[in-house]
């Protein structure tokens, strides 16, 4: 899942004075942040965005669940109960009779009956969140993947339904680029996540350059902190590649905001890949007027004729 512009709305399901609805939830977080999604959500007629806004808000506040800690007074068994929480609501989503609780659960299941969601992909989304609440690493790239599909991957494959399809390829497209996503995100964000006790590089990969937790924590960059992060690097390109060449052409109006986000999140990786890697005590972003000027050549791309090149330039 693509983090961390936090808004906090209560670890669990549950309703009361304190809840915000899904479209009030993303707009306070993509508005006041700019998010990547943000230029992604513009061009969607409103009754996709606000189904999109609901499995946004579902996917924040569960991923705030992993968030919440000891330090903020919740025990493992309790974000695990929260996450528990969070399986009845989806369950009540797609059941017959009786409505889910939260307010963000209720626009989820308005979208679940407008759009053929599957139920697996958004408990696939709540597994995710339980491997970080679980303290999960990852010995190899291929032990990172399956974590990677939780977190991204089952966002894009509740995404294209919203969108809408007619070539099976935008599953595997929508795999591959949510793969890409958060491996770009584990790039750009290693330094905060180490610091809260998450190493999501392959601990092989450490090892092998001679780089620790620590170091991570500490922000040292260091030779073998770079040799690490181009092997991962090189990882998020190849996905970006393989969703390349799975995107299916003749869905490019419906799937243009997915490739608003893939070609921004390309952006970032080639900012990063640029500033070497200096990421452990500097957050890097693509700026708000590049975001705007890749979504405008994507919108092109996909309905003007012979547009597709100018598309090609932002990346």
């Amino acid at each position: 899942m693509v983090h961390r512009a936090r808004v906090r709305v209560g670890p669990g399901p549950r309703a009361g004075g304190g809840d915000v609805t899904a479209a009030e939830l993303v707009s306070r977080l993509t508005r006041r942040s700019r998010s990547n999604f943000y230029y992604a959500f513009l061009v969607l007629p409103r009754p996709r965005r606000e189904a999109l806004y609901a499995v946004y808000a579902f996917c924040r506040t569960v991923d705030d669940i992993a968030d919440l800690g000891p330090e903020r007074g919740a025990s493992p068994a309790a974000m695990r109960a929260a996450l528990d929480g969070w399986r009845r609501e989806v369950a009540r989503c797609y059941a017959g009779d009786g409505a889910p609780e939260h307010p963000i659960a209720q626009s989820l299941r308005a979208a679940v009956q407008r759009y053929p969601i599957p139920r697996d992909v958004l408990e696939a989304i709540i597994d995710g969140v339980a491997m970080d609440v679980d303290g999960a690493t990852f010995e190899t790239a291929e032990d990172l993947y399956p974590y990677c599909y939780r977190v991204a991957s089952a966002v894009g494959l509740a995404s294209i339904e919203i969108f809408g399809y007619t070539d099976p390829r935008a599953r595997e497209y929508a795999v591959s680029l949510g793969i890409a996503l958060q491996l770009t995100n584990i790039l750009r964000d290693v330094g905060v996540d180490a610091r809260a006790g998450r190493v999501y590089l392959p601990q092989a990969d450490l090892r092998d350059c001679g780089v620790t937790a620590e170091d991570l924590r500490a922000g040292r960059y260091t030779p073998g902190f770079v040799a690490v992060m181009e092997r991962h690097a090189a990882r998020a390109r190849d996905y970006f590649l393989r969703a390349r060449a799975a995107y299916p052409r003749a869905d490019a109006r419906s799937l243009v905001a997915a490739e608003i986000m893939g070609r921004i999140y390309h952006a970032l990786l080639r900012e990063i890949e640029a500033r070497r890697f200096r990421v452990l005590d500097q957050r890097v972003v693509v700026p708000a007027p590049r975001k705007a000027a890749i979504a405008l050549r994507c919108w092109a791309a996909a309905r003007v004729p012979g547009a597709a090149r100018l598309a090609r330039v932002a990346l």
